[in-house]
This record gives structure tokens, sequence and C-alpha cells, in this order.
């Protein structure tokens, strides 16, 4: 697949160098995801080191479970999350609405579904620097009406970090980050500016789309990642008879190594075999892991 084109300009577009289809597998307790970043096919995309699309009904869902090292961001697409931790921290997203989790030194949590039939969004993990991987946990949280958007030409996209269209997100991220969230009428177009050295990647949630530069148009439809060349912009059309619903989110790259133990990421296999230690004697930051559990949905 081609890396990249030009648009008038002299802009570099990006193309599309891999596809990778999400396949639905078994996660936390009786629910199922649709992973792409995380898969073998796709391990990591510096600073990402996961993707899951999930569709969970009660009384599946994803239990009392620790986190150190990096974010985990969520974003409803349908129905509603119950999110609890071991600090007293506890609330309710819906859909559209927006968690950006920063792990940090330790998390021990749960996120079950809060209403009935099928509750869907996107949780993405993303990496944290090593300098910043023993912070303080921290939430940022907002709703619906609280991300900004912005209409052109048939495109809507609703910016969850970064900036696009004029609009910029209040998110404040350690790594920065794009999390753009588009809509597309039939026969729409758009063009996003992205820094050149960043890693991207688009998700399609719905509809068949084309990602296009002046060598070779790429298409897609539902539950496929394409992870975007280098480039200074992305061009994506709405090639279907539907509405088309897909994320564009980008990077920069930490360029760090990276040493993952299920919920813990850290940068050596030393920093991990303490994570499990902490967690497992209820110190250094998971001072309330052996004593907490969360109190069931009612």
């Amino acid at each position: 697949m081609c890396e990249r084109g030009t648009v008038e300009g002299g802009t570099m577009l990006r193309g599309v160098v891999k596809k990778v289809v999400s396949v639905e597998q078994a996660e936390g307790h009786g629910a199922r995801v649709r992973r792409s970043i995380g898969r073998k096919e796709l391990r990591r995309l510096d600073p990402f080191l996961m993707l899951d699309e999930f569709c969970v009904r009660r009384p599946a869902g994803f239990p009392d479970h620790p986190h150190r090292g990096f974010e985990t961001v969520t974003y409803m697409l349908k129905g509603s999350f119950r999110h609890q931790d071991f600090c007293g921290h506890s609330g309710v997203i819906h859909k559209g609405d927006l968690q950006w989790m920063t792990a940090g030194r330790g998390v021990v949590h749960s996120e079950m579904p809060a209403s009935q039939g099928d509750n869907v969004g996107l949780q993405l993990w993303v990496n944290l620097p090593a300098a910043q991987k023993m912070t303080q946990p921290a939430y940022q949280e907002l709703s619906a009406s609280e991300i900004p958007s912005a209409t052109k030409d048939g495109t809507t996209v609703k910016v969850i970090a970064g900036e696009s269209h004029g609009v910029t997100s209040p998110v404040r991220t350690f790594t920065p980050v794009y999390y753009l969230d588009l809509q597309q009428e039939t026969g729409a177009a758009t063009t996003q500016p992205l820094p050149h050295h960043w890693n991207a990647f688009i998700y399609v949630l719905a509809g068949h789309i084309s990602v296009v530069n002046e060598e070779e148009a790429v298409e897609s439809e539902a539950h496929h990642t394409l992870v975007l060349g280098e480039g200074e912009a992305v061009t994506v059309k709405n090639i279907g008879p539907d509405r088309a619903h897909f994320v564009l989110i980008a990077g920069e790259p930490i360029k760090e190594p990276v040493v993952q133990y299920g919920p813990f990421v850290m940068n050596t296999k030393a920093e991990i075999d303490q994570a499990t230690h902490d967690y497992h004697k209820s110190c250094n930051g998971f001072e309330n892991a052996a004593t907490w559990r969360s109190s069931p949905l009612s």
C-alpha cells in the first residue's frame, strides 16, 4: 500500500500502510471486545498500546482490576458504564461521554454496564513516558455536551483530544494526542492536518470510507483499523450509501522501551516485577488494593 501523495500546495497526504480487522475475543467477566491494536497483527503503535471496541450486556463487564503506567480513554457510543475505584472515585458515563483516566502509579477499579441492553464504546490505552509513569492517578471526564464539535461540507467532527476545524479539546494529555470522532454524509470528504512525525490510524465504526491520496485510494468498512503512513494530512471520503462513522487518532511517539504484563506497562522487567509486588503487597500506590471491593449495581 502507498504511504504518501501530495495535494495542492505541496502537502504530503498520508496513505494506508496496514489494514487490520478487529477480531472479537473474550475479555473481563463474560464480556466480548473487538481488539485491533494489541493483537499480534498490530502489537503496538507508539504511543498507543490497545484499542478495543466493546459491546457488553449486563451482567458481563470488567470487574475489579489494577493498572499502572499508562492511561485509559473510554468513549461511550451507546448505553452507559459505571466506574468505581479504590480511592473513592465513582461515576457513570453515558452515550457521547468521555473518561480519560491516568492510572499513573496505581489504580484498582471496575467498569460495568449501567444500563440494560447493549452498552457500546471504545477503550484506548495510551502509554505514559517514563517520567510520568508513577504520577498520581487522575481523571478528566467530559459529558457529550462538553466535547467541542464542528461541521463543514457534510463532515461533523467531535474533538475529544487535540484540535480540528478550528476547535480545540479541553482535555490535557501527557503525550500529545489527537482523538477525533468523525461522521460523514454520503459523498462528503474531509482533510485533517496531522503532525508529520506522529503515528496515526483510523478505526471505522460504520459505513464505507476511502482514504485518498494521489497514488492510491484504500477502502474500508466497519471494524477495521487503517494504519497511516507518514505525511502532513489525511483525506477521507464517504463512498457508501449510508452515513460513515470513524475515529481518527494520532499521537507523538514516546520512543522508549515498553514492557507489558497484563494491566501493568513499564519500561523494564524490574519495574514490572515491582508493580506486581506493590499490587500484591498493597503498597507504593496500591495501598487500598487488598481491602477494596466495588459495590454491585442495583
